[in-house]
């Protein structure tokens, strides 16, 4: 019988996971670690080409709404390989279609723009982390001329706006693992500027005021997480 899902033996989630988790019921936060745990082998639709070209554009300057649905267009009409890649290629241009109807009212942070990247696996209270923004950000402090760095993420999810509550987790966490997981020397975590952006709607979430607590909070429900996860059970049917 063929496999199902992969079991991952320690505990580990994403940046945005935790967000979820942390503006999750009970039932939805159980949901979550399961399938941290336990990954689906079945293909799962990714929205890679469609985040590498919002965040080209916004890395380029002001993003053209005319550019970007030109992009859309490109990468509905390629040529697939089957309906899975058919199906992949849709969402991706219907994610892209969707942000380029809100770009004009975005306004990002007065920062440099810099490529994104995989921060290496760090751990929080025995749960590995991954933290990959699509953006990082970079400003001189006016006042104390100061390094500034921030960290910016895309959510997106079809139809539906993301929750206020979840941008502003995901925001935080950002700023706390710059703050203490990320040290770059002579540059100082930025609030301002790890902000996460709803691709849907437009709506922009900087770090909130009471990051610092927030953080504090996802790092206790780290340490939940890590002695939850050897007692978590595959899913009904699941084949390990």
């Amino acid at each position: 019988m063929d496999k199902t899902h992969i079991e991952v033996p320690d505990a580990e989630i994403s940046v945005r996971y935790l967000a979820d988790y942390m503006a999750g019921s009970e039932r939805k936060r159980r949901s979550i670690i399961d399938t941290c745990k336990y990954r689906p082998i079945a293909r799962v639709l990714q929205h890679k080409e469609a985040t590498l070209a919002i965040s080209t554009a916004l890395q380029s300057g002001p993003a053209s709404p005319e550019a970007l649905k030109a992009k859309a267009d490109f990468i509905r009409n390629k040529m697939a390989t089957g309906d899975f890649d058919a199906l992949k290629n849709e969402a991706n241009a219907d994610y892209i279609e969707k942000f380029s109807e809100v770009v004009a009212s975005i306004k990002l942070p007065d920062a440099d723009v810099l490529p994104g990247t995989n921060f290496p696996l760090f751990k929080i209270k025995g749960v590995k982390i991954r933290f990959s923004p699509n953006l990082l950000l970079r400003r001189i402090d006016k006042k104390t001329n100061k390094q500034k760095r921030g960290a910016f993420m895309l959510r997106y999810s079809k139809g539906k706006a993301l929750s206020p509550e979840v941008g502003d987790y995901q925001s935080a966490a950002a700023f706390g693992i710059l703050k203490e997981y990320s040290g770059e020397e002579g540059a100082e975590a930025d609030k301002a500027i790890c902000v996460t952006l709803d691709a849907y709607t437009g709506i922009l979430y900087p770090a909130p005021g009471a990051s610092a607590s927030m953080f504090a909070n996802m790092k206790a429900a780290c340490q939940s997480i890590a002695e939850r996860w050897p007692n978590i059970k595959p899913p009904k049917g699941a084949v390990i």
